[in-house]
């Protein structure tokens, strides 16, 4: 496995302008410890709906662990990580509480902000999931005109420009959302490529009671360099390599389209019923794709160097979810039913890659030969269908505690078509669950507890596998957790839980197929402190302790560590924001996210040392001689 320490460009700025007026960030909510449990996604999004002056993550966060706003990303957890296991692979993920089966996720030309929920932050969730919940909130079109442009570049030579405008076509009716980014990306490996999206969405509100969002957007990437991946012969690192150089021919260059399109929305049925429900289409279409191996790698930085092409390909999903609900309110208690239907179609076309073999390369040598006729062989298809009936139940008695329960049954079906091996199939049908309890009797301090059991995909096997691409079959997968969150002061605080999260392991085997191998638990404690410290300084830090161990047979005959492959024991993440007294409209980040070491390979013989990064940037107005509102410099 390749030593991949961070390296970050310089930014050189961001300037933004816009039309119309745009509130201040609010913070964002949350259903437990007290206050009435709204259906998840109509808890207020941590944003408020104009413009682009207000994305700043640090003043968004609601705690530590995650939270992406605009073009900013902080927290100890992310989309593809929380708690050592990915949600997104795991299929947790939502828009506007919502179930999505994501293949291709929302670019920000339509997401206001991702909310990563664990912990108390999921307690208000219907149907939580083990792995944490990854929900989008949506970027609405507007009621009044705004208009936003965003320019940024950095010292890798990449650089983009961003427009989003809302148009209210039919006053407090009718509002029309449009979203364009031009871009060139570049890495530390030298590599590039351009892309650039377009997105457009409406809102429509006949009345008050009802609300439709459809949407659509497209994104189109363009000459993607594949950048090499380093497989050593034996138990050590590769020897470090030269940044800012592509090791590859130039032929070897992605070109697909990913596009997501649907429509979600609410209708408030009278009496406190209301019905929510949304439909999302997800693709990526690959016209071309590559994986760059560089394989035998000995300590001197000597191997083979192989070029995998494979031929066109798809993965589309379709999925969505209705939900009705009922509230009943009698006095300090209120209870909240739920009853969901969710599912999903999702179809894959892969394999069939061909091998060019380059021969042997040294690191700092490029090989680039003229382009070979690719000879691919036959693909195999792979298709999912899943369904999930759900009820919950919410209950809350103020300044007493509240309690959530949810049941739900999944039948997953499962069907691959291979040429050599035939059709094989699989079929499960699980009783899922959750229960959690919190208590809220003493003021400003929220105990909680919970259980959570769930089914979960384990995503793909990685390009670098034998069986690369192969849909890997549905886990059951458990999880218990308790803490507390206490507010510190109004505005500031603090929240720490325990948990134990279990699930089948799956990594490369020592034939190179990346399979299940035993069980894994991770057990840790996370802490996280958020809020405005005073009028002007706001922070938002996370951190966790883990312990992760792996468990199976695997292990007892000594080929497999006792560690998961790329999981640290620790991470931190702190960041602040700073507004100047006496410069209004100025601000100063400054933010410091450490991993600690981790084992690269699955018997556990080499590590990946441990990383900090340090970043500090600023927000500024910006200057103009045109009458617009200025939306920011970052």
């Amino acid at each position: 496995m390749a030593d991949v320490r961070g390296v970050r460009g310089w930014a050189a700025g961001t300037l933004a302008l816009c039309v119309a007026p745009a509130p201040l960030l609010a913070q964002a909510t949350e259903s437990p410890a007290g206050a009435p449990a709204p259906p998840a996604g109509e808890q207020a999004s941590a944003l408020g709906e104009q413009g682009r002056a207000s994305e700043n993550a640090v003043r968004a966060a609601s705690d530590g662990f995650g939270v992406s706003v605009g073009r900013e990303t902080i927290g100890i957890y992310n989309a593809g990580q929380v708690r050592g296991f990915s949600p997104t692979r795991a299929g947790n993920v939502r828009i506007e509480g919502l179930y999505f089966d994501q293949v291709w996720g929302l670019t920000g030309r339509i997401r206001r902000s991702t909310t990563i929920r664990v912990g108390l932050s999921a307690f208000g969730f219907d149907f939580p999931a083990p792995t944490g919940i990854v929900d989008y909130s949506f970027r609405k079109p507007e009621d009044t005109a705004s208009v936003a442009v965003l320019a940024n570049v950095n010292s890798f030579g990449a650089g983009g420009v961003e427009f989003d405008a809302s148009v209210p076509l039919v006053k407090d009716r009718i509002a029309l959302g449009v979203g364009a980014g031009v871009y060139r990306n570049a890495f530390y490996n030298a590599t590039d490529s351009f892309q650039h999206i377009e997105a457009v969405s409406l809102k429509l509100t006949p009345n008050d009671r009802i609300e439709i969002v459809p949407f659509w957007a497209r994104s189109d990437l363009y000459g993607d360099e594949a950048g090499p991946i380093y497989i050593p012969a034996g138990d050590f690192r590769p020897p470090r390599v030269p940044r800012r150089r592509y090791f590859g021919p130039d032929w070897a260059r992605y070109r697909g389209v990913a596009i997501n399109y649907g429509a979600f929305g609410r209708v408030d049925l009278g009496d406190d019923w209301q019905l929510r429900a949304g439909v999302f289409r997800s693709l990526f279409d690959d016209a071309r794709a590559f994986t760059n191996l560089i394989v035998d790698l000995t300590p001197q930085g000597e191997g083979s160097q192989l070029i995998l092409a494979d031929p066109p390909s798809t993965l589309k999903s379709t999925s969505g979810e209705v939900r009705l609900s009922k509230l009943l309110a009698e006095g300090p208690r209120s209870h909240r039913m739920t009853v969901s239907l969710r599912g999903r179609d999702r179809a894959q076309v892969f394999d069939g890659a061909a091998v060019i073999d380059l021969g042997p390369v040294s690191i700092g040598q490029v090989l680039n030969p003229p382009r070979p006729d690719f000879a691919f062989g036959p693909q195999a298809n792979d298709s999912v269908r899943q369904w999930f009936a759900g009820l919950s139940y919410q209950g809350q008695w103020q300044s007493v505690g509240e309690l959530t329960l949810g049941l739900s049954y999944s039948d997953y079906r499962k069907r691959v078509d291979q040429p050599v091996f035939g059709t094989v199939g699989t079929r499960a049908t699980p009783l899922l669950y959750n229960l959690g309890v919190a208590i809220t009797a003493i003021a400003g301090l929220a105990i909680y507890a919970s259980h959570t059991r769930g089914l979960e995909e384990s995503g793909v096997a990685p390009a670098f596998a034998l069986n690369r691409n192969e849909a890997l079959p549905a886990i059951i997968t458990r999880q218990s957790e308790a803490g507390l969150r206490y507010q510190i002061s109004p505005d500031v605080r603090l929240v720490a839980g325990v948990f134990d999260l279990r699930k089948p392991y799956f990594d490369l085997d020592v034939d190179n197929v990346f399979r299940a191998l035993g069980d894994v638990r991770n057990r840790g404690i996370e802490l996280s402190l958020s809020g405005k410290v005073t009028g002007n300084l706001s922070i938002a830090l996370g951190g966790v302790l883990l312990d992760p161990k792996v468990t199976g047979d695997g292990v007892r005959l000594g080929r497999l560590g006792r560690r998961p492959v790329g999981t640290p024991r620790q991470r931190l993440d702190v960041n602040l924001d700073w507004r100047l007294t006496s410069l209004p409209g100025v601000s100063i980040d400054a933010g410091i996210s450490h991993a600690g070491r981790l084992p690269a390979t699955i018997d556990n013989t080499v590590f990946i040392q441990a990383r900090t990064l340090v970043s500090l940037g600023g927000a500024m107005p910006s200057i103009s001689t045109v009458p617009l509102r200025p939306c920011g410099f970052r």
